[in-house]
């Protein structure tokens, strides 16, 4: 049996039956038994491969979503994590290992109230709303978590063809992000009861904790020792310099890791050869077409005529967040899988020539976004690509009259 279980295809043989014992309604204890009986451990990059496999073999993503908790809590403890790189000091996986603990302390805090709900009287209940809402407000601090996950760190799983366990965590992401967007719209009810509290904490406010805390887990027992292994310095260089553009969560690194021996500024290098763009209506340097593109009240993203991502505008006041990780990505992955179908639904009727604008405006934190896809065609009707297009139209929507004379706002 030592010769099967040192045989990394028998383990992984092994974990996928297991895994799909789950899926057919085995409860988590007995396949967790079995787990330990014939396995001890797996190395977890052999997991990742698991999933992935699962997800070719055709098991669709929604229903690994589903089995993604339970096989978490299986192989809690039981993934081995020897052979993974250390992490220094201020990388960007210790920033995020940092967070962790920030979150796992709130969550503690959380859950020690909720803990109190069944001996909770009227009489106590606003001063526990407030506290619970308080504690949420810094749970839900997670989301820059997960956006960094999203946009910085799965298009480098995607180039290494690893695809399908950065979509179940997404998925993931996207639940967790409805539990606690719902557990502070609950704690805002009014005139809300002992009774009400109590059922809310098992519907939404419980499983939000439990959610975020079982995410950590996933991450530090596959998501970051797999990076480590995966990425170059010069990969964590890139995704250092564009942490800061979606920011931190209740915790700000106090030491920013450089890589060592890494050449900087190598990417400005077509700037400083001053080169001019010739175009039918004239010419611009390169910096003129920087300042031209980041100075229009607009946010604007260019996908190929292949579906990657190739360019976004880089105005001081974008609406939504883009940075360059994203640059070569199928734009399907830059989509929570919820939305992939319209991308999708947009992209077909574009190519086919069935349409060739698709509008879409949302009320976004009070502030009216105008959002429209624009096919780009070239000078013989062919599919070029798509271009988003983004703007805020909040204040030219209060518009009046004329305005004739010359005037600064």
């Amino acid at each position: 049996m030592s010769e099967q279980i040192d045989n990394s295809q028998f383990r992984k043989t092994k974990l996928k039956e297991l895994i799909l014992k789950l899926h057919a309604g085995e409860s988590q204890e007995t396949v967790r038994q079995a787990l330990l009986e014939t396995l001890g451990s797996i190395p977890y990059g052999e997991v990742v491969e698991v999933e992935q496999e699962l997800i070719e073999e055709g098991l669709p993503e929604q229903e690994v979503l589903k089995l993604c908790d339970a096989h978490s809590a299986v192989l809690k403890d039981s993934v081995d994590l020897s052979t993974s790189r250390q992490v220094p000091q201020g990388h960007p996986i210790d920033v995020m290992i940092q967070e962790n603990k920030a979150l796992k302390e709130v969550a503690n805090t959380i859950n020690k109230v909720l803990a109190t709900l069944d001996q909770i009287e009227q009489t106590e209940v606003a001063e526990t709303v407030l506290n619970l809402t308080g504690q949420f407000n810094m749970l839900i601090d997670v989301d820059k978590h997960y956006q960094r996950k999203e946009y910085l760190l799965f298009p480098y799983l995607e180039k290494a063809g690893v695809t399908g366990p950065p979509k179940v965590m997404w998925g993931k992401h996207d639940e967790m992000r409805d539990l606690l967007k719902g557990s502070l719209e609950i704690l805002k009810t009014a005139d809300i009861t002992p009774d009400d509290l109590r059922a809310s904490s098992q519907i939404v406010l419980q499983p939000a904790v439990t959610g975020v805390v079982e995410m950590i887990m996933k991450e530090e027992q596959i998501l970051f020792p797999m990076l480590m292994d995966t990425l170059s310095d010069s990969d964590w260089n890139e995704i250092q310099m564009q942490s800061l553009e979606i920011g931190y969560c209740l915790y700000d690194p106090p030491v920013e890791w450089k890589p060592d021996g890494l050449v900087e500024g190598a990417g400005d290098e077509i700037r400083k050869q001053g080169i001019n763009i010739q175009l039918p209506s004239g010419s611009l340097t390169v910096d003129d077409l920087l300042a031209i593109l980041n100075t229009l009240p607009i946010d604007m993203t260019f996908v190929d005529k292949d579906d990657k991502v190739k360019y976004f505008s880089q105005s001081a006041d974008r609406i939504f967040q883009r940075n360059r990780a994203i640059l070569n990505r199928d734009v399907r992955h830059c989509h929570p899988p919820a939305s992939a179908h319209i991308v999708d639904k947009i992209l077909a009727d574009f190519k086919s020539g069935k349409q060739d604008r698709a509008p879409f405006w949302i009320n976004l934190g009070g502030r009216f976004i105008h959002i429209e896809y624009f096919a780009l065609r070239s000078s013989n009707g062919e599919y070029a690509g798509t271009l988003e297009v983004s703007q805020d139209l909040t204040e030219l929507r209060k518009l009046e009259g004329d305005q004739r004379i010359l005037s600064y706002k």
